[in-house]
């Protein structure tokens, strides 16, 4: 696979831990994000990536990362705004439960973080760049117990396809189904470094009418790459 950039937010761990490390085996010349300065420079150590500490819910720290980026990649070929955030026992917070506090921590990252990576990374987005949104069931269907953390996702899903629609870059959700997350709590499901791969193939193989404005999921990545 050729060279390419990218940025990637909540990189210290998780889906974003592993995609950063695919990306990278796959040629990816990387800035990589999280809030945690010294996770995620552990991260990026070895790796041909830069590593800068962010806080999505925060404009300017974003436009910050995204200086940085700018100036040591020069433009972004794939943008993964993954920075999430899941407040309580993943699955156990109902809506009619949920606090005013968690509603708005859950908003500010998961939903206002996307709309901002994305954002300020616009400027320097390159002509066929891909920025993949990384998103799940709870965005889309009556989840029990998802509360807030759903709604978010449901927003992050709607900046996306807004973006599709006023961007000429290819802007779509990348669904990996259940992943065994610090968010989720599960011990069922596949694990970030059995979905690392999907994201390789949504930056660069899978058709760009299938990404652009949908969700991509887990069966379409399989079915795929077969």
């Amino acid at each position: 696979m050729s060279k390419f950039t990218a940025v990637i937010t909540g990189a210290s761990q998780g889906i974003g831990a592993a995609v950063t490390e695919a990306f990278a085996e796959n040629g990816g010349q990387l800035v990589i994000g999280a809030r945690n300065q010294s996770a995620v420079e552990d991260r990026a150590a070895g790796l041909p990536a830069e590593a800068v500490s962010v806080d999505v819910r925060n404009e300017s720290s974003v436009r910050d990362l995204m200086t940085v980026a700018s100036e040591v990649l020069n433009e972004i070929d794939v943008l993964v705004p993954n920075a999430g955030v899941y407040h309580g026992p993943s699955g156990k917070t109902p809506l009619p439960e949920e606090s005013y506090e968690r509603f708005d921590e859950h908003l500010a990252t998961n939903a206002k973080g996307v709309f901002a990576t994305i954002r300020e990374a616009v400027p320097y987005l390159a002509e066929d760049a891909r920025v993949l949104v990384p998103s799940g069931k709870p965005a889309r269907e009556p989840t029990a117990g998802a509360g807030s953390y759903g709604v978010s996702k449901a927003a992050a899903e709607a900046i996306a396809r807004g973006f599709s629609a006023d961007l000429d870059q290819v802007v779509g959700v990348v669904d990996p189904g259940q992943v065994q997350t610090q968010l989720t709590e599960k011990e069922f499901g596949r694990t970030p470094v059995d979905v690392a791969p999907m994201y390789v193939w949504a930056a660069h193989s899978a058709p760009k009418e299938k990404i652009d404005g949908g969700v991509t999921g887990i069966k379409d990545w399989l079915q795929a790459t077969r």
